[in-house]
């Protein structure tokens, strides 16, 4: 992590490379663009998703759900129908369960959490690209599915240039409908099938503790 004042000018050209790496830092309703500018791809109506892998989506394992997993799925997240703080709640259990579901597809059971360049490009381990976007794809398939009473999904958001004295890192991103607040649902800082930090995108930007 780089400290003390870089400016601007003197941005160096592997903090420019992850710039555009980790994108803008702006709250969009569209999600397509992450995936196109992330080498992603988008969750299928018919809801299977393509988890990404190996570092900013080096790989894309395409993995169903069973009848079974849907329903699995639909009973995670209606717990969570009575408050908008349950859903989320409800949210960060079934991103959890979904990582654990993946896993013997992906081979990201032992995906470690947190920095660590060491398992970049390794099939099965993931940085803060992918998880965010495997993140906000099983959420898109809730939303479309219906699962999601108080929240919407948005694109996900990156924090961290080098140029700010951060190391870049995304997140996926929910806003609730009623207040119109931002959350960070972040999967990034935990290993596989932990639950992720769940916080006001606020703290998330200023880099705080999980309140």
């Amino acid at each position: 992590m780089f400290r003390g004042g870089i400016k601007y000018s003197l941005l160096t050209a592997a903090s420019a490379v992850l710039l555009a790496a980790c994108g803008a830092a702006q709250i969009s309703s569209y999600s397509g663009g992450w995936y196109r500018q992330h080498s992603g791809v988008m969750p299928r109506d018919d809801g299977r998703i393509y988890v990404c892998h190996g570092f900013g989506c080096a790989y894309k394992t395409p993995v169903d759900f069973s009848f079974g997993q849907r329903a699995k799925l639909r009973k995670i997240l209606a717990a969570g129908g009575r408050s908008p703080e349950a859903e989320r709640r409800a949210i960060a259990k079934a991103v959890a369960w979904n990582e654990a579901r993946v896993a013997p597809v992906v081979g990201s059971a032992d995906d470690v959490g947190g920095y660590d360049l060491r398992n970049s490009g390794k099939q099965g381990q993931m940085d803060c690209i992918d998880e965010a976007t495997n993140t906000t794809s099983l959420l898109l398939v809730a939303q479309r599915q219906g699962l999601l009473r108080h929240h919407d999904v948005v694109s996900p958001v990156a924090r961290g240039f080098f140029i700010d004295g951060e190391y870049p890192h995304a997140t996926a991103v929910v806003v609730e409908k009623q207040s119109g607040k931002a959350y960070a649902i972040d999967s990034w800082p935990r290993g596989n099938a932990k639950l992720p930090v769940v916080q006001d995108l606020d703290r998330w930007f200023a880099a705080l503790p999980e309140a």
